[in-house]
C-alpha cells in the first residue's frame, strides 16, 4: 500500500495553498509508505502500549499524572514537526511514538477513569474519526498522504492519526475481551485482518486511501497484543519480560531504524514526485 488514488487537487490549488501556509511546494511531510514505515509503525505501537502501563504502574503517574505528561510532550514534538520545512525522520518517528502513548491513555481514561464502556467508546472514536476524515476531505478535496505539504492538510492528518490509535485501542480491547483469544491469538488475528486488507487493496482495488487507514488502525491493535504477550508474566499468558525490557528492545530497535533512514533518506519523497501526483 504505497500509492493512494483519491483525486488530488488541481496544481494551482495546491500551490496557492502551499504558498500561503510557508510551505515548500513538492515537499511532503510524511514519509513514503514502505515496509520500513509499517515496521516501524507496529514498533512505535507496541512502546505506546507498554510505556503507558511502565508509566502508570511502575513510575507511580497514575492515569491523570501520565495523561498530562505525555500530553505536554506531544505538544511540544508537533510544534517542532510543524516548524519543520519538510519530512525530518527523527521529529517524524518521536510524534508517532508519543502520539501513540496519548491515543491508548484517552481510551484508558475513559474506560477506567470514567467507566464508558468499550463498546461506547469504540463507537464514539469511529464517529470522531468519521467526521475528520469528512472534514479533511471538503476542504482539501483529498485524503492521500501524499500531499501532507500545508499546514491545514499536517493538521487534519495528526488529527485523525491521534483517534487511529484512540479507535484502535478501544477495538482491540474490546475484541480480546469478548473472544479471550490470548496475546498470541490475538497478534495472528490483527496480522490476518491486515493481511485481508492488503489483498484487497493489491488483488481487488481496494481504494488506497482507505487501504491505508484501515491498516493503519488495525496496527494499534496488533502492536498492543504483541507488546503485552512480551511484557505480561507468564501466568497471564505473557513471556514475562516486563515492560521495561520490552519497551527498551522495542525503542532500540526504532532508533536503529529511524537512524538509517535519517541517514539514507530512503522514505523521503522527492519534490518531483509529490509535484508529479499532485498534477
Amino acid at each position: 500500500m504505497t500509492s493512494e488514488t483519491s483525486q488530488p487537487p488541481a496544481p494551482s490549488v495546491a500551490g496557492g495553498a502551499a504558498a500561503r501556509s510557508g510551505r515548500r511546494p513538492g515537499w511532503n511531510k510524511v514519509p513514503e509508505v514502505t515496509l520500513y514505515f509499517w515496521i516501524i509503525k507496529v514498533l512505535c505501537t507496541t512502546v505506546g502500549e507498554t510505556a503507558a502501563d511502565l508509566l502508570n504502574a511502575k513510575v507511580g503517574l497514575g492515569l491523570t499524572g501520565v495523561s498530562a505528561l505525555m500530553s505536554a510532550l506531544l505538544a511540544v514534538v508537533l510544534v517542532v514537526q510543524f516548524r519543520t520545512g519538510s519530512y525530518r525522520a527523527g521529529v517524524y518517528w518521536l510524534a508517532v511514538a508519543l502520539i501513540s502513548v496519548v491515543g491508548t491513555l484517552i481510551s484508558d481514561n475513559l474506560t477506567d477513569n470514567v467507566g464508558v464502556p468499550l463498546e461506547a467508546s469504540t463507537a464514539v472514536f469511529a464517529s470522531v474519526l468519521a467526521i475528520v476524515f469528512v472534514v479533511w476531505f471538503r476542504r482539501e478535496r483529498t485524503l492521500s498522504i501524499h500531499h501532507i505539504d500545508t499546514t491545514g492538510r499536517e493538521s487534519f492528518y495528526w488529527l485523525a492519526v491521534l483517534f487511529t490509535f484512540a479507535l484502535g485501542t478501544a477495538a482491540g480491547d474490546l475484541v480480546s475481551e469478548r473472544l479471550a483469544l490470548g496475546y498470541p491469538l490475538s497478534a495472528v488475528l490483527f496480522g490476518l485482518a491486515i493481511a485481508t486488507v492488503t489483498v484487497a487493496h493489491f488483488a481487488l482495488g481496494l481504494d488506497a486511501v482507505w487501504s491505508f487507514w484501515i491498516a493503519y488502525i488495525l496496527t494499534r491493535p496488533l502492536g498492543a497484543s504483541l507488546g503485552d504477550y512480551l511484557s505480561q508474566p507468564t501466568g497471564d499468558g505473557g513471556l514475562g519480560l516486563g515492560t521495561v525490557v520490552t519497551s527498551a528492545l522495542f525503542l532500540a530497535v526504532i532508533l536503529g531504524l529511524v537512524g538509517y533512514l535519517a541517514v539514507t533518506r530512503r522514505d523521503v519523497t522527492r519534490p518531483r514526485q509529490s509535484a508529479r501526483d499532485a498534477g
